[in-house]
């Protein structure tokens, strides 16, 4: 039988927005596929070099090269052998008579049509068929709406047409019609028997099932259910369901392997680039400056061709098509040598046909300070902590001295009393109102489509004038010429990100509510007290860091991107595809940092100082970057009879360039002169910069075949070679291999109806990484500034590694695929992930000149498990009410299984740190580093695990704390010797959940984000509650369960500004259960108003966004240290003219 177009389910709103946005578009449509009654000549001439196929294939190729359409009935071309089909300009006749003659079947060639038949040998003579006439309309079944752009075709034959805009067809041909086919994207096909008729109504009634998925890799695309990696394809309208901010924020909220790692320090900052990993870290947190990004962040490519992590975030969302995520070694391997993190391919909108269509999305966005996690006392309770702390009280009884804290303590009571009460932590924030637009042009025919698109978006953050705007314009225009198809994409970014010139909002936190902020006459209150050092080393002025904000402080960065995409495809034949793609980014990178003379940073300079006249600072970098890269593939894909085999083939090469230059600069007159030429002299006596080049080139074979879809099979193989590695290690080969059992379709469960999919999955294979800095495996030299006698010298910078070589992980994957009641779909994976070859430091004696050199001797080994369960409670197409809820989580853990001598030397030095750090009178401005918990690599243990020592608590009859050895042994003191794992970031169980919710335009989508298990270090109550610097605001429970008197129980010890400082301990570790709503979408589709119909827009909504909506945890600590989080709402309206 001939294929069918199956019909499709989608959701109802995207089937009316198909309809409206096909009624433009389908008048080309119906005049390519209408069946015209012309002439034709049976001496054409064609030339066919087919080798051994089919007749159904001869009678296809035919028609590709000529204006014929053969008619016939499959079953008498079916039992036809395969014929030898080798013609060079050749007629048709002639081509016909070779594959029809003696085999019972006859032709006749009338009005463009072959009518293929058998012969009646009783028959005296042959009657030429009589043409036959039909028109007709299709409608929805539902709402009776026409439905333009219908499939309409003879059943058993090739010949069809489609209806035009008002859903009506019209078919002409020779002999009787016994049936049509009909089908439309989202609905049911249908068979129509004709009869007599002349006329018919064909009624399509919505499809139940949901559109047969495809995974997209960024190198070809596939069916869903052929294919045997582990991948998380997300549609668009799945994407915008979740948020409107960027696609990484967005994404985190859908699949929980897509771990957007929360930034204590930074919060909400728009300007700081996430942190991101899939399926757990495989390289070492502490090794980031080998490398040229993250070291765990997976690769991103967009639309083939890799981009960096900036160009994602600052890209239009409505422009997304699909996102997929590759995550084991079926679908990583494809990518090779940077494929070991994961793989985010992003697919981009093409242009639709049709008359020009106009898009426009705009929305208003509020970013809101989220302050829930502060717990500072206010004036009263901060003045009463200090006096029950005995900061106004003499230790030693002087009676002058105590008469000196008396003053300073009755001083700041009548400020109390006057109503002095500053909340310091609103003074640098806003709530930041941003807006985002969007405009898209597009249409074309079935030879040229074109795209024009626009985007403006100003990210306004919470801290005041900290701002992220971005420009970016695009150009996507493909050409088709019989077999060949031209893409051109090429688009331009701007974008400027500003850093607030209020500082860090930590220099707000610690500041006194007893101070004031202004003066009585509204001038700014530049000094707010003084501070006592540590040590008795004397004292130093406090300033109001609102100072800043009115210098001309400057802190900003700026890219323009310029990236050129070009594609050519050429279909050779039926199966073969070949294709060439050529991508090209330019890119500019400037920043400016500058601190004027009056900057609080240069308020202790005295002025009899040498350094008086060099106040004020200002840095210029420059940075090009240019990158290249290019390859050729070739697809070949085969059905022979249940068999269907694809093989892929491609070459690949790239090139980039960077170099960087910094310039910096001091002594300025003043904050209005403001750029370098107005300096004194430059910094370090010149500029500073720094350059990379980088080459590679690869080759790619891969090939799935599957077995009448029932048994699955995928293998992959892929050679790289890197300039950035070891002469003796330039090449690396990575492999995959996978296999797939689709139960369902065996025959024993044809019958059955509850079970629609049940998919089995395994893989296992290498891939690699190789983000590294360019040059490590190279000798490599500075030249010294100075020079004797017109010779300049150059010195060693680093050792080379001849031997330095890929990173590689071995992924092993174990998965389960299910669907049940058409409803319910289950989808689980097992997997284990090991790395080798990490890039570690190794030890050098000194005679050596070098402490260390970069060698491949760690290893890590991450294992878990992922689950994600979707259940469509309501479909009810007739009442437009559609309902489903979902819920998705992942367990993993990681071991460091084999580190170097340097690691544990590392070790060494952060523990002597920490046990000679923060003596009597302890300053945590200084010494804050030794009160945390230092990243330790022991063989065995988590990268994610806690160090420190064990703790019983604070002793009733001492109050001091009891420690217990590794051994067991209770000891008073605190000792880096007896540090231990005592806990692990990492959850036990992390997801999502939430549900979706629509009738008749109107929906609701929410989502949360679950955390259960897991550890986490409270670093607030050690600051500023168990090592307060009392001179600074404090946690309100810093006075709480404090250990005073012998024989109380208290869970913090003694207050002593002259105890040395708290060590990382157990008793700051927390357990942590916690529950965030990450997202909450309410809008409304305007296609069920009538009006709509008739105003000529083609889609209308309005959509409410809000973000991290609220936050629940067991942990009650300080977040967004630096910079604030941040909860966010957008109001967004989407039209289509």
């Amino acid at each position: 039988m001939e294929k069918k177009t199956q019909g499709i389910d989608e959701p109802k709103r995207k089937r009316r927005g198909l309809r409206l946005s096909t009624r433009l578009s389908v008048v080309l449509m119906f005049f390519c596929l209408q069946i015209q009654a012309n002439g034709f000549s049976q001496h054409t001439r064609v030339s066919l070099n087919l080798g051994k196929v089919s007749v159904k294939q001869l009678f296809l190729e035919i028609e590709k090269v000529t204006d014929l359409a053969f008619v016939y009935n499959t079953n008498d071309i079916d039992r036809l052998e395969k014929v030898d089909v080798y013609f060079t300009n050749e007629e048709v006749e002639t081509i016909l008579d070779y594959c029809l003659k003696g085999k019972g079947l006859s032709y006749d060639i009338v009005d463009r049509h072959v009518v293929v038949k058998r012969e009646e040998a009783a028959a005296p003579q042959t009657q030429q068929p009589e043409k036959r006439s039909i028109t007709g309309k299709v409608i929805d079944k539902e709402s009776g709406e026409v439905l333009p752009g219908a499939t309409v075709k003879i059943k058993g034959t090739a010949v069809g047409t489609s209806t035009d805009v008002d859903g009506k067809f019209h078919l002409e041909l020779l002999g009787e019609i016994p049936a049509l086919e009909v089908s439309f994207i989202g609905y049911k096909p249908v068979e129509v028997v004709v009869g007599k008729r002349e006329y018919v109504e064909v009624k399509l009634e919505t499809e139940a099932s949901e559109m047969q998925e495809v995974v997209v890799t960024g190198m070809f695309t596939r069916k869903a259910d052929s294919y045997t990696g582990a991948v998380t394809t997300i549609k668009a309208d799945e994407l915008k369901r979740v948020g409107n901010q960027n696609i990484l924020q967005s994404l985190k909220n859908i699949d929980p392997a897509f771990q957007v790692l929360e930034n204590n320090d930074f919060g909400s900052d728009p300007n700081r680039m996430p942190e991101i990993q899939m399926r757990g870290a495989s390289s070492f947190t502490d090794m980031k400056d080998k490398y040229q990004t993250n070291p765990n962040q997976p690769l991103f490519i967009i639309d083939g061709f890799e981009q960096p992590i900036e160009k994602v975030m600052d890209m239009d969302m409505n422009r997304v098509a699909s996102i997929t995520l590759l995550k084991d070694a079926t679908a990583k391997a494809l990518y090779g040598s940077k494929g070991a993190n994961g793989v985010v391919v992003i697919e981009t909108l093409a242009p639709e046909k049709g008359r020009m269509r106009v898009s426009y999305s705009g929305s208003l966005n509020l970013q809101m300070p989220d302050l829930s996690s502060y717990n500072l006392a206010n004036a009263a309770e901060k003045l009463e902590i200090e006096k029950r702390a005995g900061v106004y009280t003499d230790k030693f009884g002087h009676p002058n001295t105590q008469q000196g804290y008396d003053e300073k303590y009755e001083a700041l009571y009548k400020e109390v009393l006057r109503g002095v009460n500053t909340y310091w932590l609103d003074k640098p924030l806003r709530v930041g109102v941003g807006h985002k637009h969007s405009l898209v042009f597009e249409g074309g025919d079935d030879v040229i489509r074109y795209g024009l698109d626009f985007q403006y978006n100003n990210v306004a953050g919470v801290m005041k004038g900290s701002n992220r705007e971005t420009i970016t314009a695009g150009f996507n225009l493909s050409y088709r010429y019989k077999s060949l198809l031209f893409q051109e994409q090429l688009s331009v970014t701007f974008n400027k990100a500003e850093e607030s010139p209020y500082g860090t909002f930590s220099e707000y936190a610690k500041l006194n509510p007893y101070w004031r902020a202004y003066n009585e006459d509204g001038s700014i209150n530049e000094i707010l007290g003084t501070y006592d050092i540590a040590n008795f080393q004397g004292t130093k002025p406090i300033y109001n860091p609102l100072v800043n904000a009115d210098i001309n402080t400057k802190n900003q960065t700026s890219y323009t991107d310029i990236t050129n995409n070009f594609y050519i495809e050429w279909q050779a034949f039926s199966g073969m595809k070949f294709k060439g793609r050529l991508g090209i980014i330019s890119r500019k990178d400037e920043s400016e940092l500058f601190y004027p003379r009056d900057h609080t940073k240069f308020k202790n300079i005295s002025a009899d100082s040498e350094e008086y006249f060099e106040r004020g600072t200002y840095e210029m970098g420059n940075g090009k970057r240019f990158e290249y890269s290019t390859d050729i593939s070739a697809n070949y894909s085969k059905e022979i009879k249940r068999h269907l085999i694809f093989a892929n083939a491609q070459w690949s090469a790239s090139e980039k360039k960077y170099n960087t230059v910094t310039f910096g600069a001091r002594g300025f007159a003043n904050d209005k002169m403001d750029y370098i030429t107005h300096a004194k002299e430059y910094l370090d006596g010149a500029p500073t910069g720094s350059e990379s080049l980088s080459r590679e080139t690869s080759v790619l074979a891969s090939v799935n075949y599957s077995y009448d879809n029932r048994y699955l099979m995928d293998a992959t193989y892929r050679a790289n070679a890197s300039s950035l590695f070891g002469s003796d290690k330039r090449w690396g080969h990575f492999w995959s291999a996978g296999i797939g059992w689709n139960i369902h379709k065996e025959h024993f469960l044809e019958t059955q109806e509850v079970l629609n999919q049940l998919r089995l999955r395994a893989s296992t294979g290498y891939s690699g990484s190789q983000n590294f800095n360019s040059y490590q495996a190279m000798a490599t030299y500075k030249y010294y500034n100075d020079n004797y006698d017109n010779i300049i010298g150059s010195y060693l910078l680093g050792l080379a590694n001849p031997d330095l070589q890929w990173q590689k992980t071995q992924d092993n994957n174990i998965g389960v695929d299910i669907t049940l009641w058409d409803a319910l779909d289950i989808t689980f994976d097992y997997y284990i992930k090991n790395t080798q070859n990490l890039l570690t430091p190794v030890s050098l004696p000194p005679s050596a000149g070098f402490s260390s050199y970069t060698e491949n001797l760690g290893e890590t080994k991450n294992k878990g498990v992922e689950y994600k369960l979707n259940y469509r409670v309501i479909r009810d197409a007739e009442k437009a009410l559609y309902f489903s809820v979902f819920t998705s989580g992942m367990h993993n853990k990681n071991r460091i299984t084999k580190i170097s001598d340097a690691l544990s030397l590392m070790n060494k030095e952060r523990d002597e740190d920490k046990a000679n750090g923060g003596g009597g009178n302890p300053n945590l401005e200084d010494n804050a580093a030794i009160t945390k918990p230092s990243v330790r690599y022991a063989e065995g243990q988590s990268m994610d695990a806690i160090w420190a020592v064990r703790s019983l608590g604070i002793d009733p009859a001492t109050g001091k704390e009891v420690f217990l050895t590794p051994e067991g042994k209770m000891v008073y003191g605190w000792s880096a010797k007896n540090q231990v794992v005592v806990g692990d970031t990492q959850a036990k169980l992390s997801g999502t959940f939430g549900f979706n919710f629509e009738y008749k335009g109107f929906s609701v989508n929410t989502s949360f984000f679950y955390k259960l298990g897991g550890q986490y270090y409270n670093q607030t109550l050690m600051d500023k509650v168990e090592n307060v610097d009392i001179q600074y605001n404090v946690d309100k429970r810093m006075l709480s369960d404090r250990w005073t008197t012998p024989g109380q129980v208290a869970r913090f010890r003694a207050y002593d500004p002259y105890n040395a400082l708290t060590r990382p301990t157990s008793r700051f570790v927390q357990d942590v259960r916690e529950l965030q709503m990450t997202s909450l979408n309410v809008g409304y589709d305007f296609r069920y108003c009538g009006f709509l119909k008739k105003s000529g827009v083609q889609m209308l909504k309005l959509q409410f966004y809000m973000n991290d909506v609220f936050r629940a945890s067991t942990v009650k600590a300080e977040r967004g240290i630096e910079y604030p989080f941040a909860r966010s709402c957008s109001f967004s309206l989407q039209a289509t003219f």
